[in-house]
């Protein structure tokens, strides 16, 4: 529990009743993350322009697929679990629950799975990073623009995750995550570290 008093939402105004007004009409509630956060409403909104810019230009998907791995790098059972919920939007119960167990036989591309591990390896040891990462990433298909909404996807989950993290927020359960879901989530997966992905097989005569 966070030592820090987070603005009730009987006591919100401005910028802050906004950011709350927001979070019930999408979500129903306003998850304590989101109260956190909004100590600074400014920057809070600062960060959801950027995301927005990131999503739109990554694509749905793919977004919400970089973004449960780097949660997984840093271990935010926060954000595993309200971006669990979002993808419930755009795939299945059971192919989430795989994803979450271990995403590299999920049944995944093998060019979501090099996301993904991109990701997790950003999130994990960013500071052992070479061009060699981006090349695995030119390898499956992504462009340079591609490549650095990746990068710029995972890296703005490390700002929200370690700082939800820092400040000891409540965790949220949304409703709809059902035990079985939950648990793949939150549950250690049995491989952390980022598996190599086989590069695209050449067509022949290449």
């Amino acid at each position: 529990m966070t030592i820090l008093r987070m603005t009730p939402e009987d006591e919100a105004s401005g910028l802050t009743a906004d950011i709350y007004d927001d979070d019930r009409r999408s979500l129903g509630y306003v998850p304590s993350h989101t109260k956190a956060m909004s100590l600074n409403p400014e920057a809070y909104m600062a960060w959801e322009s950027l995301i927005k810019a990131i999503s739109s230009s990554l694509g749905h998907r793919r977004y919400e697929l970089v973004t449960l791995a780097a949660a997984q790098g840093i271990g935010s059972t926060h954000c595993r679990l309200a971006h669990g919920k979002k993808m419930l939007s755009i795939l299945g119960e059971d192919e989430l629950i795989a994803i979450a167990r271990d995403f590299h036989n999920a049944g995944l591309t093998q060019a979501e799975v090099a996301m993904m591990d991109y990701a997790l390896r950003l999130s994990t040891d960013a500071a052992s990073m070479t061009d060699n990462d981006a090349q695995k990433l030119r390898d499956f298909g992504f462009s340079d623009r591609e490549i650095a909404d990746i990068t710029f996807a995972a890296a703005a989950r490390n700002y929200i995750s370690r700082s939800v993290l820092a400040m000891g927020v409540d965790l949220d359960v949304p409703e709809g995550v059902s035990d079985e879901l939950q648990n793949a989530l939150l549950a250690p997966l049995p491989q952390m570290q980022p598996k190599r992905a086989a590069p695209p097989e050449s067509s022949a005569g290449e």
